[in-house]
Parts: structure tokens; sequence; C-alpha cells
């Protein structure tokens, strides 16, 4: 007879109540499951009890439970179905496998990295160094890994010590380093079952950006008072000479702008990017400002958040590492008696639109670093591309800011709102930059000009300057091709000629007015000069031989 049916004889256990997974028998009795463990010479075994889980159960629990049990027995959902086991000589190795495998993701990932990574546990000893540590410290990891961190650095200048013993998290928080040396630091503890066992702290050296922006600024300034002096020797009766275009849209646009600079209050100029804000801001400034006063403009959207404030405010000498030794004036202070332009006010980091509220109203602010409080007397310009009181509702935007600039809101249209300032843009455009790369340029013909009209420019009129000097560059004895137009173009509906004025053909109809828009700009500045055809074609910013070309192919006669 068998062994197996021997030992079922023996101890009276019913064959069909053993089950085999795996060369390992089990038993069940009721709802409880046992393990066959036979003697070394198979003479004998022992029933060994087992827990029964489910299917899906967690790490935690298999744990949990082997630590009483040697075997486990998985059953198939809700039903008593065994469908496999898990015993614990098994169990560990692939527990071990698994964590030698997260170990070599972590180490590869840290080792990854470009930035300097530190990471110490509760003891204050140092469990990861990164590539990026190495570089920025100048410490091997083979000699700084197992050892406390404060052997190597003094205990003021480590942030993740703060971390590591109150828990505390920092984001882009500026950190002095190191003597000279200057970093962004981000931490955060680790934490076990709500314990802190360690701290993570991960920097970015930012020393030579700001040494950078300080001979930026220094720079800027030297630019500042030459452009004063540029400005003195080149004043003009109509501050708005530089904003080209004469359609009505725009007119209504101009018309309001010189009510509002009529006043002292704050103006919110809206407009999409590349409109020439900036442009509508310094005609105000022009109007409403004596001709030595300052017109200082602020990105707000092109200056790091950790600069940003000594940026705006200034900062005060040795304020931190890298700073100028006689310290720094900022945009505000620069602004005085004049106009404080804050472009792209949308993009301000929201930490800084409580200060600049608080300049804004109370004229007056510290220093970085300093204690002494600097009044200031300006008028403010802001602009935007973003629609603010979404933003406000968002919470991206404080509503007490939004009201403080939003006393007078103009919106500057779009180049596609006013197609009748294109043909005027573009003569200027070219003869501007045909004059930059000394490449003489004959004129535009009819179909360019047309592909020209109905582009929608998303881009507006910086995108118009930037398309008409890749015309400009790739022109062949003087002449514009339609193929380097770097959009695409439906040649379908763009004509070799304007048609006549009596065309009556639908299809067309769009040409008409378009011709009609170029007669009407020709004859208003033939006017204005006079019947003087070379005042008139330098007033349009063309040559007087693409004038004559006009005249002749709209039929205009004098």
């Amino acid at each position: 007879m068998l062994v197996d049916n021997l030992i079922v004889e023996e101890k009276k256990i019913p064959l069909h109540a053993l089950s085999k997974q795996n060369e390992k028998i089990f038993y069940r009795k009721g709802m409880s499951y046992y393990q066959l463990v036979f003697s070394k010479h198979q003479t004998n075994f022992d029933l060994l009890p087992c827990k029964v889980i489910k299917n899906g159960s967690t790490v935690e629990s298999i744990v949990q439970y082997l630590q009483e049990y040697s075997c486990l027995v998985v059953l198939k959902g809700n039903s008593n179905e065994m469908i496999g086991y898990i015993h614990v000589t098994a169990f560990i190795p692939q527990l071990l496998t698994n964590f030698r495998e997260l170990q070599a993701y972590i180490s590869t990932i840290l080792d990854t990295v470009d930035e300097s990574c530190t990471v110490i546990n509760q003891s204050k000893r140092v469990i990861a160094w990164t590539k990026g540590a190495e570089q920025l410290f100048s410490v091997n990891k083979e000699k700084i890994i197992g050892q406390s961190i404060t052997d190597f650095f003094s205990r003021e200048r480590l942030e993740i010590l703060n971390t590591l013993e109150k828990g505390t998290s920092v984001y882009h928080h500026q950190h002095q380093a190191r003597e000279n040396q200057v970093v962004l630091i981000n931490s955060n503890p680790v934490r076990l079952n709500d314990t802190i066992i360690g701290a993570v702290v991960s920097e970015t050296d930012i020393t030579s950006q700001i040494r950078l922006n300080k001979e930026l600024y220094q720079a800027r300034e030297r630019l500042f008072h030459l452009e004063k002096e540029v400005t003195k020797l080149t004043a003009k009766e109509d501050p708005f000479q530089a904003i080209r275009g004469n359609s009505p849209v725009l007119n209504r646009t101009i018309h309001k702008i010189k009510k509002a600079a009529a006043t002292d209050t704050g103006i919110l100029i809206y407009g999409e990017s590349g409109v020439g804000k900036e442009l509508f801001a310094k005609a105000v400034h022009h109007i409403r400002e004596a001709e030595e006063a300052p017109f200082v403009a602020i990105n707000c959207g092109a200056i790091p958040s950790s600069l940003f404030e000594s940026e705006i405010f200034g900062y005060e000498k040795g304020a931190f590492s890298g700073a100028d030794l006689k310290g720094k004036k900022g945009k505000a202070e620069l602004a005085q008696g004049g106009t404080l332009f804050l472009d792209e006010v949308g993009e301000m980091p929201l930490e800084m639109q409580v200060k600049t509220l608080r300049l804004l109203q109370e004229k007056a602010f510290y220093r970085v670093g300093g204690t002494k409080e600097i009044h200031v007397d300006f008028r403010v310009i802001a602009a935007t591309n973003k629609d603010l009181k979404a933003l406000v509702t968002e919470g991206k935007f404080r509503e007490d800011l939004y009201y403080r600039l939003n006393i007078i809101s103009i919106e500057i249209p779009p180049l596609r709102q006013r197609p009748e300032d294109i043909i005027e843009l573009t003569h200027y455009f070219l003869h501007e930059i045909s004059i930059k790369y000394q490449q003489p340029i004959h004129g535009i013909s009819q179909e360019v000009m047309q592909a020209l009209l109905q582009h929608s420019w998303p881009g507006n009129i910086r995108e118009l300057q930037n398309v008409i000097e890749r015309l400009v560059v790739f022109a062949e004895d003087g002449e514009i091709h339609l193929e380097e137009l770097p959009f695409d173009v439906d040649q379908s509906h763009t004509p070799s000629n304007f048609p006549p004025e009596s065309a009556a053909n639908d299809n067309l109809a769009l040409s008409t007015r378009l011709e009609e828009v170029e007669r009407k700009i020709i004859l208003q500045e033939l006017k204005k000069a006079g019947g003087n055809k070379l005042l008139c074609a330098k007033n349009l910013h063309i040559t007087r031989a693409t004038l004559y070309n006009r005249l002749k192919k709209l039929g205009i006669q004098g």
C-alpha cells in the first residue's frame, strides 16, 4: 500500500480532505487548514495549523501573520477554495529580493539627478550624498557616508537639522550654505508611523545667478541713464508717434489712453502678448510726467521669485552673500518722481503681491536686510495679458491688489481686430529692417500682402515684425517671396492683383475693402504732407518708388 494511504489510515484522516500544492500537502477540516509535515523517513507526520488569508492581503498583514504561523493558506475570494500558500522559508528571501531591487532603484535615481541631494538619519549620519552634492560642497561620497553631517558643516548653516528636529519643510528657500555661496533649498522630514526618522534636502547653487543679476542690474542702470539722455535729445511732440496704425479701433484706444493720462490715477493695460503694451505705457508717462522723470519697468514674469523682492525693493550692503558691498536701489526707488511700470503683473509671485500692495498704498518700503523705511512718490501703470479677475477667482491673484490696480483699465486691440494697420506696419518694418541688414527691398507684392492680411497674427505686432525680418533676410535681388512666409497660405483666395473698385464679385470683396483702406491711408498722408510725395513716402516709411507704384496700382492721380 502507498505511504500516503498508510498515513491516512493511521491518523484516520479521510483521503478526500487532502490537497497537494507544489510538493506540500494540506489537510482541510471544516474551515481550518493544516500542513502535513512528514518525519525524516516518512513513517509519521505532524499537523501544523495554518492561517487562512484571502487573495490580495497586504504585505504588512502577511508579515504579521508569519510571526505566528510558518505557513499561510490563500483562499480565492470569499470561497473556501485553496489557490496557494505562503511559507516563511520562501517569503523572507522574496522580501529581501524586493528590498534590494528598491535599493537599486533609489541608488540609481540619486546617481542620475544633477542636483545636490543629502539624506540623513535620526542620528544625523549621512546615508545618501549625490554627485551634485560632491560638486557643490567638494566633499567625496566615500568620506561623508556614515559620518555625522555636523563633522563637515557648522550647525548654523545646516537647514536639514531644522527639518530633522522640528519637522519643518521649506521650498525654494534662499540659504547661505557656506561663505560666498548661496543656494535655493528644498527640505522635507522623513516620517515613518508619524515618527521622524530622517530628513532630505536638495540644493541648487544660485551664487552665479546672483552675481550675474548684480552685473545685469548695473548694466540696466547705465542703460537707464543713457535712455534718459537720449529721451531728452529726441523728445517728440506726439508721444504716440511710435505707435503705428490709423485704424478706428486703435484711434479710439489712443483717445482713451490720452484721457486717462490726464490724471494721476493708476492705469491697468490689458492686451495679448506682442500688442505693444509698453509703448502705450511710455506714451502715458510722456504725457503726464516731466521730461526728466524716470520710466522704470519691471517684468513680473521674467524675474525668479527668489530674487523678486531684492529686484523691486533693493537691498542693503551685506544683506546676503554675493550682494553688492554698497547695497542696491530697487526699481521702486529708481521710479521716484516718475512712473513704475509693472509689466506682466499677472505673473507676480503670490507672496510678493501683499508687499507690492503695501508699496502702492503707503508709498513706503524697506530694502531687503534694511531697517529704515524709504518713502517714494511715483505713478503706477500695470499691464497684463491674463484675465486678472479669473486669477482672483482661482486664488492666484490677490483681490485687494486687483482693485488697487484696476482703477482705469484699457484694452489694447490685437492686430487681427485692426487689419487696416497691417499695411502701414508692414511697410514700416520693411523700411527699418532693410536698413538694418543693408538689404534694399523694392517693394512687396500683392500676393504677399494679401497673405499677411489674411493671417490671424496670434503673436500680434511682434510676430509681424519677426515675419518681415525673415522675409528681408531671405529676399533675393530685392524681391520678397511668398514661399518664405512661416505660415500656411491659402493661395486659392490670394489673387495676384487687387480687383478694380467696380468689381462686384463676392469672392473679391475682402480684397476690395483692403484696397480701399490702403487708398484712404495714402490719401490721408498725402493731405498731411501737402501733396509732397517725398515727405509722404518718408512718413509711411516706404521708398518714393514704392509710393509711385502704389499710386499707379490704386489709380490715385496727382
